[in-house]
């Protein structure tokens, strides 16, 4: 390999929620090819403060502020005509790095994280292109379209409309499309029409070492209260986990604490939305918003309950709970991806009353539960680490610029 242009949406450091875990170990991977050079967006002071880190594995790189808050963006985007997704990671300043960067370096590839990131691509680059969308964000907004209506919902099918426009361009533009799994990535052919082996599923992985029962100790609030306890992890200001919570908090904990007066649910992650800070106290639910670690939660937990509606690529929450040996009771939406066999790695379930069946059972059958968590592990630790899921990235970039010349 030559040296690389690495466009990522979101800093990839700290690796602490599911689209940074993903971009940092893509990064690192393309580092042990050859020279990176990284364009990436700030937003919070903790993004900043990894800078150092960013600059240790990148040869050189520009972290650019972001430029619009999300309200903006989306007036913006109306008055151009195109996705909000797209206008919210416009940085002039990145746009003029990134010329630079390919006038000044022999750059003979350029890799782009997310579909909001494929504005940034210059339309006469005559190198290889990877575009990694992880999933097909239109569906997503297809989804919401369907499910909110009125005009929020007509905003959402907007939104899903010219994201998929954007993505069949990308998936055109591109030597190689990645996606996070063999379900997405035949959706997207699907929808593009392009040879398949130009779309590919590069699935995520896990780092079982850290994510390891035996490395970290229960949280004492958690160990100190009677239980059962139930988990919930991830960010609490994306609309399917905040739709998750909810729905887990109001529907189902009644069921569980018919049978379990005392269970409780505890919901981890950042940014909490009013409506899930409301749920504190409903039904034994604890809202907790970050923390430093997530593994003491997980490690104190009954089950871990993923009741999500919407769930695009793969959980990487789930991933986590399984590598803790924690039995998980989810939806077959928040399963898509994972692999495994239900009813030995994970218990599936549809509907509220479904899923409080599910959680009820492993609450009765410690033993089960308990063989299920450390099936679940050894799956993780077998089929799951990042070392085998980004194995075929050196033989994607070594034939995408082959795919590209002969479309």
């Amino acid at each position: 390999m030559g040296e690389t242009l690495f466009i990522a949406h979101r800093i990839p450091f700290p690796p602490d929620r599911g689209d940074k875990i993903r971009s940092h170990h893509l990064l690192r991977a393309l580092a042990a090819l050859g020279p990176v050079h990284v364009a990436t967006l700030g937003e919070s002071a903790g993004d900043f403060a990894a800078e150092p880190l960013l600059a240790e594995v990148a040869t050189t790189h520009c972290l650019a502020r972001r430029p619009l808050n999300l309200p903006l963006a989306g007036v913006r985007a109306m008055l151009v005509g195109k996705p909000v997704s797209l206008t919210a990671f416009d940085s002039p300043d990145l746009r003029r790095w990134i010329a630079r960067t390919i006038a000044e370096r022999p750059i003979d590839t350029i890799f782009v994280f997310s579909g909001q990131m494929g504005q940034y691509v210059p339309d006469d680059f005559a190198g290889r292109v990877i575009v990694d969308l992880c999933d097909v964000d239109s569906a997503k907004f297809e989804a919401y379209a369907r499910e909110r209506g009125g005009a929020r919902g007509w905003i959402d099918a907007r939104e899903g409309r010219l994201l998929a426009a954007e993505e069949a361009r990308l998936a055109a533009r591109a030597g190689a499309t990645l996606l996070v799994s063999e379900n997405e990535a035949d959706l997207l052919r699907a929808r593009v029409g392009l040879p398949e082996a130009r779309i590919s599923a590069v699935g995520n992985g896990i780092d079982t070492a850290y994510f390891d029962p035996d490395a970290a100790r229960p949280h004492p609030a958690l160990a100190s209260e009677a239980g059962p306890h139930l988990v919930f992890t991830g960010q609490m200001d994306y609309p399917p986990n905040i739709a998750a919570a909810v729905r887990a908090a109001r529907l189902m904990m009644p069921l569980v604490r018919d049978r379990h007066p005392q269970a409780r649910f505890h919901v981890v992650g950042r940014a909490p939305t009013a409506d899930v800070r409301a749920l504190e106290g409903v039904n034994g639910t604890r809202v907790w918003g970050e923390v430093p670690d997530v593994r003491p939660f997980l490690a104190a937990a009954d089950a871990a309950l993923v009741p999500l509606a919407i769930a695009r690529g793969v959980q990487n929450k789930v991933l986590e709970a399984m590598a803790m040996a924690r039995p998980v009771v989810l939806t077959g939406e928040a399963a898509t991806g994972i692999g495994g066999v239900e009813g030995r790695h994970y218990a599936i379930a549809g509907d509220d009353r479904g899923l409080a069946r599910a959680v009820l059972a492993l609450l009765a059958d410690g033993e089960g539960a308990r063989a299920m968590g450390s099936a679940a592990r050894r799956f993780v630790v077998e089929e799951k680490s990042w070392e085998a899921a980004l194995a075929p990235l050196a033989g994607l970039l070594a034939t995408a610029g082959a795919a590209r010349d002969a479309a």
